[in-house]
């Protein structure tokens, strides 16, 4: 019989270490390798130890980005999931034709820890933004112009999908899992057990995309997140489909997800970006 357990990994067990060279002093003091930190700290950014009960600070894998693989035809890199696809909707907003509709790309912070506080999808942020374009360009905004602006609105929630990984086939559904290096991945429904906590999107938005992306030739496949009963995975669409507007998730799929290095595909991020720009300039 095998137990699953959350508790392999305690949180208080993972400390880093980030040095182990005493501060260089004849002096009898205490902590000399924390005031030798403290020292570089200081000197490269003006810290102190007081700031710690301020400091908002990320410890992530050292090293740039890079490519693998003899043809060079991947990338492999930390946090792609969801930089990935913050570049890739940045620079299709950049390189997209203007149209008489509103485009928006919002980056949004705390997915992973449920979409809170006031940088996450949660927030009202969109609203707020809205009112600054009605303002704009009407000058008065009321909350039914708003609503109506947001109910017909169109989205993607541009996130990544889990690759089917050739190690791990037991946890993905092999008919309905994204492959890599196919093209950018449409992910109708998420969720755990199926469908729960998922947003879904429906057939007619997914079936107008499928024409938008097949007249300008981008590249584009469906998949799952894992097994019904093993895999799943929650996203910011539902909490854009309140509103009313019309979401699907959409982005590259990734291999190694959360893993400290990622896999990527080159063709799997054109294709992100070939759909976003797409999406903006003719949806």
């Amino acid at each position: 019989m095998i137990k699953r357990s959350m508790t392999l990994f305690r949180g208080e067990k993972l400390n880093v270490v980030i040095g182990s060279q005493p501060f260089k002093t004849d002096d009898d003091l205490k902590d000399k390798v924390k005031l030798a930190i403290l020292q570089i700290l200081n000197k490269k950014y003006k810290m102190t130890e007081v700031d710690f009960q301020s400091a908002e600070l990320e410890v992530v894998p050292a090293g740039p980005a890079r490519e693998v693989g003899l043809d060079r035809s991947m990338i492999a890199g930390y946090g792609q999931d969801d930089r990935i696809c913050a570049y890739t909707a940045l620079r299709a907003i950049l390189d997209a034709e203007t149209t008489d509709d509103t485009q928006i790309v919002i980056l949004v912070d705390k997915e992973e820890i449920g979409s809170v506080g006031n940088t996450g999808a949660k927030s009202h942020f969109l609203k707020q933004v809205i009112k600054e374009v009605f303002l704009a360009k009407e000058g008065s905004a009321d909350m039914v112009a708003i609503e109506d602006c947001l109910y017909r609105s169109h989205a993607i929630s541009s996130d990544v999908n889990g690759a089917l990984d050739p190690d791990w086939k037991d946890v993905h559904e092999e008919k309905n899992a994204a492959k890599f290096g196919f093209g950018v991945c449409m992910t109708k429904f998420t969720g755990a057990r199926g469908k729960s906590g998922a947003s879904d999107a429906n057939a007619e938005y997914v079936g107008k995309l499928r024409q938008v992306l097949n007249a300008h030739k981008v590249s584009w496949q469906t998949g799952e997140l894992g097994k019904v009963d093993e895999g799943g995975g929650g996203t910011i669409a539902m909490y854009l489909a309140q509103y009313g507007m019309e979401i699907i998730d959409m982005g590259p799929a990734l291999l190694s997800m959360h893993a400290p290095m990622e896999l990527s595909s080159k063709i799997d991020v054109w294709s992100s970006y070939q759909a976003y720009k797409v999406f903006l300039e003719k949806f």
